[in-house]
Order: C-alpha cells, then structure tokens, then sequence
C-alpha cells in the first residue's frame, strides 16, 4: 500500500455524469429500506397481519440486500466497462416488480417473495453504484462513495411526507404500486449511461492524501487477508449499534413518553426525527468521505466513532424530551451514516480497484450480519428494565472500533505499505 506517484489526472467531466447517476438511483432504492415503516401498520390493519410477521419481510430484504451482493458484484467486475449498466438495469426490474408484488400480497407468503425479489434488486444497485464511485475516484475515493451512499441514506427523506399522505389518501397498496413504477422506472432509463471505467483511463494523481496499493488483489485474496477481517468485525460492531437504534427508535420515543408530542409546524417529536435522522444519515457519508480524503481513513473512523460513542450515551441520558430525543437521534445517525463511506472507500484503498466492486460487497455483508445482533437490543432492554444499558453497550462498541482503527489497522495498512516499498526497490535493483 503505497501513496500513488502518478501524475495522470482521472477523467473529469465524465466521471462527474457517472456519479450523478450513481446517486440518483440509489436514491431512487432508498424507500426500500427507510420507507418501509410506514407501510407495516396499514398493512397490519388491511389484512389482520401480525406486525411481527410483517417484519420479517424487512428481515429477508435486508440479507438479501447484503448477502448477495458479493456475486452480484463479481458479475459486474467480470463483465467489465458494460458490468454497471447491466445489473443496474435488472436491479431496476427487480425493485419494481418487488414492490408490485407487496401491492398484490394477499398473504404473508406472497409478501415474502416480494421482500426476495426487492432484496436481489436494491444489492444490485448499491454495490454497483459504490463499486462504479470507488473506481472512477481514486483521488477523491470518500467523498465519491460519501456522496453515492448518501442517495441511500437521504433519499428517503425527500419522499417521507408523500408516502404518509398517499398511503392516507389512496392506501397502502397503490403507493407501493406507483413507487414501484416511478422509482424501478427511473432505475432502469439511467442504468443505460453507467459504465466502469476502461484499463488504464483513470488513474491516480500525486495528490492522494491516504495510503493506496498500487496493486488489486483478487476477492480470494482479500477474504484470506486478516485485516479484511478486521475492518469486518469494525463493521459489524458500529453497523448493529446504529441498527440498534434505527429498527427501535419509534419504540424509544414511545418509550420516552415523546412520540406523539407535537413540536414544529404540527409535526410530532417521531416524524421531525425521522426527517432529520435521514438527513443526518445521508449527509454523514460524504462529509466524513471528503475528510478522509485529507486526514486519512482511521484518523477519521477514530473522530466519528468516538463522537459516536458519546451520542448514544446522550440519547441514554438526556434524550427524554422532545427535543433533546430529536438532537441526539440525529447525532447517532450523523455519526453512523459514514460507515457506508469509510469502509468501500478503506477496503478499495488496501485493495485495489480492479475488483472493487466484488471487495466491497463482500465487506457490505457485514450490515447483513450485523441486523442479527439488533434484537439482542430487546433482550437487555428487558432484563435491565431500561434503554440506557443499550445505549452503553452501543458506546462500548463504537470505542472498541476507535481502538482497532487507530492500533490495529493502521499499524498493519503501514506495515503492508512499507512491504510493498520493498518489494518495488527489490524488482527494480539490478541483476547481480
């Protein structure tokens, strides 16, 4: 891993298009995930559902969502420049037809299937959407991933209220029908203009401010790495602690005796925090990716994450108020949001580009191994009779992670960086 000496720029306006696009149609995939709150009671209700089991739908889209991007991603990286436009042009199909599908559900079943359909879909868009950004931004690789992920994280948020009001004017169904139908559209039009870059069209200028290899490794090779390992336990420690608080929150403020209380313009402490905490979320990924840029990735996980740390403590203690509820939701979701940009953006710098969309997948996973730990959540919850102990735990985790980033990892990226340097002088010494 080595600071890249070329002074070739990456191509400018072009790259910009793709990044557009990328953002677009994660945006456009966003009410899969954060959307789908508001559907659960209406559908409860139309059809005598249990919301448990209604939940389980969330459950199954979000593994698959995850746990197939990695073969999702190798087909990208093997078909090469066209990969992009190809899976995102059947991730386009899939979200809308997934959605179609919860439109007809007339079983739990039926709603199932279209959670497995949806899920395949929104894996295909993500990873190809934050693998095309890693590739076509080597010099600005954390504000590129930031940016992308941020369609995802804040793209729901310009779509909270018209859900709301259209599932209260024509019901649930035909929402989810006239989304499907807008959102896979539009999906499936932009994917036609994505592409990866060509070999040797982009390539990193002198100016890359982090530790980069000069060399790709293979999947095989990343998955027998142990610091890829490592940055997958990071993940999944930060990655259930936000989780933690983004499935329970309106259990939180109900909890807090806040949910319903009124405090902006008629809105209540519930819809004012899910406005905000989306903003939040989204605009975390590319504010940490572009200090990243300059800093260094484990300089940046160590600020975040320790700020982190503090703000569920916050929302343990002090969060029992309207407002102070709505302040330190968004600081948890501020401080957790960047992980969607620091890791693609570390794992590609430790590995190369080559296939990066495939390495990032692979490390994406860690969010679908990590949604198994949220319920343990509930479990402390009740034993200890508060969420405070929750919230403590979730501290723990974001420290132990500030630790392994600034005493563990970096130490290793530095002594893999000073390998590789080695190994260069010794190729290049002359034949004795």
């Amino acid at each position: 891993m080595a600071v890249s000496t070329n002074t070739a720029t990456p191509t400018s306006g072009f790259r910009w298009v793709q990044l557009v696009i990328g953002i677009i149609c994660m945006a456009m995939i966003a009410n899969l995930q954060y959307g789908w709150t508001y559907f659960v009671g209406p559908m409860a209700k139309a059809n005598s559902w249990n919301v448990g089991s209604i939940q389980v739908a969330f459950s199954i889209f979000v593994a698959l969502e995850t746990w197939l991007t990695p073969i999702e991603g190798w087909i990208v990286d093997s078909l090469g420049p066209r990969g992009p436009k190809f899976m995102v042009a059947v991730g386009g199909v899939l979200v809308a037809a997934g959605w179609l599908i919860n439109a007809k559900a007339n079983s739990l079943g039926l709603l199932y299937f279209g959670a497995v359909v949806s899920g395949a879909g929104a894996g295909a868009i993500y990873a190809t959407c934050v693998g095309n950004a890693v590739k076509w931004f080597p010099d600005h690789r954390g504000l590129a991933v930031g940016l992308t992920a941020a369609g995802f994280g804040a793209g729901a948020a310009l779509t909270v209220i018209p859900i709301q009001k259209m599932i209260a004017a024509v019901g649930y169904a035909d929402t989810f029908f006239w989304f499907a139908l807008i959102q896979g559209g539009v999906v499936f039009v932009l994917a036609w203009l994505l592409r990866a870059p060509e070999p040797g069209e982009v390539t990193a200028p002198s100016t890359v401010k982090v530790l980069q290899s000069k060399y790709s490794s293979t999947p095989t090779q990343v998955l027998a790495s142990p610091v890829f390992w490592l940055l997958y336990l990071m993940f999944v420690l930060v990655s259930a602690s936000g989780l933690m608080v983004a499935a329970q929150v309106a259990v939180i403020a109900k909890d807090y005796g806040v949910a319903q209380t009124v405090v902006l313009f008629g809105a209540t402490t519930l819809i004012v925090s899910g406005v905000i905490d989306n903003l939040a979320n989204g605009g975390a990924r590319p504010f940490f990716g572009w200090v990243s840029d300059h800093i260094g990735r484990e300089y940046t996980m160590a600020i975040a994450f320790t700020a982190g740390g503090i703000a569920y403590w916050l929302l343990g203690t002090a969060g029992t108020t309207p407002w102070t509820f709505v302040i330190c939701a968004a600081l948890i979701f501020f401080t957790w949001g960047e992980i969607f940009s620091l890791f693609p953006s570390t794992c590609t710098d430790i590995f190369g580009p080559k296939y990066a969309t495939t390495n990032t997948a692979l490390l994406y996973t860690a969010k679908g191994l990590s949604a198994f730990v949220v319920p343990l959540a509930n479990v402390l919850k009740s034993y200890t009779g508060s969420w405070h102990s929750v919230f403590v735990v979730a501290s723990i985790m974001n420290f132990a992670v500030v630790g392994l980033a600034l005493f563990v990892v970096r130490p290793m990226r530095l002594s893999m960086s000073s390998s590789q340097a080695n190994e260069d002088r010794t190729v290049g010494q002359p034949a004795e």
